[in-house]
């Protein structure tokens, strides 16, 4: 089975978190790995779907009294 590339909508629609968040999360580099599947600037961005839940994991925190 393959790693699904997701677009920024069909993270949103998944897991909630907006296209612009994701861009933020980009530019100050601590956001999810990200494959820019064209060579511009303006490049398309796609994220693999494990790259995504390794973030989340990652960012789950766990409040321990």
């Amino acid at each position: 089975m393959t790693d699904e590339l997701l677009t920024a909508i069909q993270v949103r629609d998944a897991y909630g978190i907006s296209p612009q968040t994701l861009a933020n999360h980009r530019w100050r580099g601590t956001g999810p790995a990200y494959v820019k599947i064209s060579p511009s600037k303006y490049g398309r961005v796609r994220y693999r779907r494990s790259a995504i839940e390794q973030w989340l994991d990652a960012c789950t925190r766990q409040v321990t009294v």
